[in-house]
C-alpha cells in the first residue's frame, strides 16, 4: 500500500497527460508502481485466478450463470496485482491455489473513455462487488488481501466525465465495501488509501 500510494502522484499525473483506453492506464499504472520499488516477480497484470467451489454468493452467482458444463468455479481476473515475494514470479493459470494465496493487493481499473457517455457508478459498483468477494475467496483460504478501485476519469470535457452524484455514490460503495477507492480527474481527486 505505501508503494500504491507513493506512485500515486506519478500515477495521476501521467495518466491524465494522455487520454486513451483502460489497458493503456493500466500499463500506465503498472509502469508507476515498478518505478516506485514494486519487484517484478511481484507485479501481475490481468492475473486469471480460478476459484473451485466459490464461498461468496456474488461469485456462486456468476458461476450459476455459466453453461451447465462449465460450472463449479468462477475465474476473476483482476487488472493488476500485488503479490507476496512467495509467489516468485509465477501467476500462471495453473498455479491458482498460489495465486489466492499469494496476493497482497487486487487492483480493478476504470477510465472514462467512452463513446457518446460516461463513466456511470453502475459498472464501478460491479467491480467493487467483484474485489470484495474477492476479498472473501481469499480470506477463506487463510490469506488477506486488500482490494482497491482505481479510476481515471481523464475526458476532456466535464459533460464526458462522472456526476457529482456518480462519484459520490461511488465513493460510498467502496466505503461500505471496505474496498480502497483511488479517483483522479482534471478537476478533482480521492484516495481512501492515503495514509495506510
Amino acid at each position: 500500500m505505501s508503494a500504491l500510494n507513493a506512485a500515486w502522484p506519478s500515477i495521476k499525473s501521467e495518466c491524465l497527460s494522455v487520454l486513451g483506453s483502460e489497458l493503456h492506464y493500466q500499463a500506465m499504472i503498472y509502469h508507476c508502481l515498478r518505478q516506485y520499488d514494486v519487484p517484478i516477480d511481484q507485479l501481475g497484470m490481468n492475473v486469471k485466478m480460478m476459484i473451485y467451489d466459490p464461498i461468496s454468493p456474488l461469485f456462486k452467482e456468476l458461476t450459476e450463470k455459466r453453461h451447465q458444463d462449465f460450472r463449479g468455479g468462477f475465474e476473476p481476473i483482476p487488472d493488476i496485482v500485488i503479490f507476496k515475494p512467495s509467489i516468485k514470479g509465477d501467476w500462471r493459470r495453473r498455479n491458482y491455489e498460489k495465486t489466492l494465496s499469494y496476493m497482497l493487493v487486487a487492483i480493478e481499473v476504470k477510465a472514462s473513455e467512452r463513446e457518446r457517455g460516461r463513466l456511470r457508478p453502475g459498472e464501478i459498483i460491479q467491480d467493487i462487488s467483484k474485489l470484495s468477494a474477492h476479498r472473501d475467496e481469499v480470506e477463506s483460504k487463510g490469506s488477506t488481501m486488500y482490494p482497491v478501485m482505481i479510476i481515471i476519469d481523464s475526458a476532456p470535457l466535464p459533460k464526458e466525465r462522472m456526476t457529482q452524484s456518480g462519484y459520490e455514490e461511488s465513493i460510498k460503495a467502496a466505503t461500505d465495501s471496505n474496498v480502497g477507492l483511488m479517483y483522479t480527474s482534471p478537476e478533482r481527486e480521492y484516495n481512501s488509501i492515503q495514509g495506510e
